[in-house]
This record gives C-alpha cells, structure tokens and sequence, in this order.
C-alpha cells in the first residue's frame, strides 16, 4: 500500500492510521528501518511535528522503537491492544488525572533539558494556537495539544512521549466535548492563552518549580469542570 498526501484534519492521526498500516499490512515487516522524518514529511505532505507525533504514538502502540543514532524501526506488526482498549474505555477525567502526573513532571524536566529548539517549537505552537482561535472547536483543541505535546517532548524522555502520544485521542474527543458542553470560548475565542503563554516562559526561563505550578493550575481547572456533574 503506498504512501500518499493526507489532506485533512487531524492530520496526527491520519498520519498514525496511514504508517501503521504500512506496517499491519507487511510493507514494513519487523526490523524495517523507517524512513527519515524528512522523507515522510513530504511523501504524507505534512510538517515534521506531524511525523514526530505519529512516530511517538506508533511506539506507544508497541509497532515501533527509536534506536538512537540509528533510526525508528518496526519492532512487531500488530499493536498492542490491551492499553489502548483500556484507554479507549475510560472515562475522560480519569485519563486527565494520569495526564496531569504525566505532564507536570514532564513540564519539570522539560525546563531543566529544554533546548533553544524546544523553546522555538513552542512558541511556534503556541503562535498556531492563537490562530487557531479564529477556527472551530476541534481545531483549536488540535492546537491546544500541539503546544503541550511541544513541552512534553522538551523533556527529552521517550517514555513520556509515547503515554502522552497514546493520551491524545481519547483527550481530543473528551477536550472538544467540554469546550462545547462549557461553551468555553464563547467569551473568549482563545481560552487559556495566558496560562501557556507563562508556561512556556517559566520552561526557557529553566524555573520548573513555576512551570509545574501554572501547569498544575490549568489541569486543575479543567479537571474541576470534567468532575462536576451535569444537570
């Protein structure tokens, strides 16, 4: 099955659905080597990021190892299905709670390795989540989990990549119920952005103790309206 340009959003997944099934169809057979970001990049017609983000869920998936200096390759043809299904089952604010043990220790690492990469990654990502104010609900959130997906990787630890990878799908759908049951961005089209615009300050500033701190806050908040019953 060859390869092909994907053309809508989200593009992580498509991307993810795409490469895993160069791997459960036999084209990429265990052992395989990958192709390079920059080759995948152009053949799917998407950014780096995107690749990166399909890679980290493929290898939570268990499909596929990063060896370092060497490149990713196929470890088995067949996901491992029992965390996802497990995932896929459960309740929203029971992923976030994992979520936020995941991500403010990630947040801490990230400002004690992060790089001059890491730091213009998210800022770029924040950037996208403004403009991704002015669109719907789905996009926003889509830029919303890039800009957290940026910090986590600035942890420089291919652990937390990949549960943070493995999260996204079942949070998307979760986070895009909220901010519609919530109306969330009725007076104010790019909620949150003061909260992860002093993020990523605190992580290039090297001070995880204020990091972890606005993290924990906004996770907090979004928590406390995942727990609170509807009426």
């Amino acid at each position: 099955m060859p390869l092909g340009a994907l053309h809508s959003a989200p593009l992580v997944e498509q991307a993810t659905t795409r490469l895993r099934e160069q791997i459960t169809s036999g084209e990429w057979p265990v052992g395989t080597r990958l192709p390079g970001e920059v080759s995948l990049a152009a053949t799917l017609s998407v950014g780096r990021s995107t690749v990166r983000e399909a890679l980290r869920a493929l290898a939570g998936a268990g499909l596929v190892r990063s060896r370092q200096g060497a490149g990713v390759f196929v470890i088995a043809t067949e996901p491992s299905r029992e965390w996802r299904d497990t995932l896929r089952r459960a309740a929203v604010g029971d992923i976030y709670e994992v979520r936020m043990l995941l991500e403010v220790q990630a947040v801490r690492l990230a400002a004690v390795r992060r790089t001059a990469k890491d730091v213009a990654a998210m800022r770029a990502a924040l950037a996208a989540r403004r403009q991704a104010a002015t669109t719907d609900d789905a996009a926003f959130v889509d830029a919303d989990i890039a800009l957290h997906a940026t910090v986590v990787a600035a942890a420089a630890n291919p652990v937390l990549d990949s549960l943070f990878a493995e999260f996204i799908p079942a949070l998307r759908r979760g986070l895009i119920e909220l901010v519609d049951l919530l109306e969330l961005r009725v007076a104010d089209a790019n909620h949150g952005d003061a909260a992860h615009s002093d993020l990523i300050d605190a992580v290039d500033a090297g001070d995880g103790r204020r990091a972890a701190a606005v993290l924990r806050a906004e996770l907090d908040s979004t928590l406390r309206w995942l727990r609170t019953p509807t009426v």
